[in-house]
């Protein structure tokens, strides 16, 4: 599964960064659009990176117009965080780029072993938060 991961990051790359876009810019976005209005530590949970880096990744983006920082209607000490219009567009791009490369993968594997590989990963994705690492020696 790692190589496959890797594998998988190093191919998109190249075309994301073509259209101004990394495949951690990628991440952000894509989380806030399905979640808007997370805080920088929910979105450090969910895209699996380091607060800091959110920290870092998301000044960037709101500099280039991307995303923003919305106060939280009650509660005024929380920021939220939001696409913007430029957002949407931008993610829009990478998108395509990315369902370009499914449809190779799609295309590669023949419709019955994508069929077979979708499912097996959404057992993976099931199965992975039920694992417990092991206590560091």
């Amino acid at each position: 599964m790692r190589r496959a991961d890797l594998a998988m990051q190093a191919v998109k790359e190249p075309p994301l960064r073509a259209v101004g876009m990394s495949g951690s810019n990628y991440a952000v976005l894509m989380t806030l659009r399905t979640t808007p209005g997370i805080t920088g530590a929910e979105l450090a949970r969910l895209v699996g990176i380091t607060p800091q880096a959110v920290a870092l990744l998301t000044a960037k983006l709101i500099e280039r117009g991307l995303i923003e920082r919305r106060l939280h209607p009650r509660h005024r000490s929380v920021q939220e965080l939001h696409l913007t219009e430029n957002g949407h567009a931008e993610l829009e791009k990478a998108e395509r780029i990315i369902s370009d490369l499914e449809r190779h993968v799609r295309e590669s594997l023949g419709p019955q072993r994508y069929g077979q590989l979708r499912k097996l990963l959404g057992q993976v994705i099931q199965a992975l938060p039920e694992w417990t690492p092991p206590e560091p020696s």
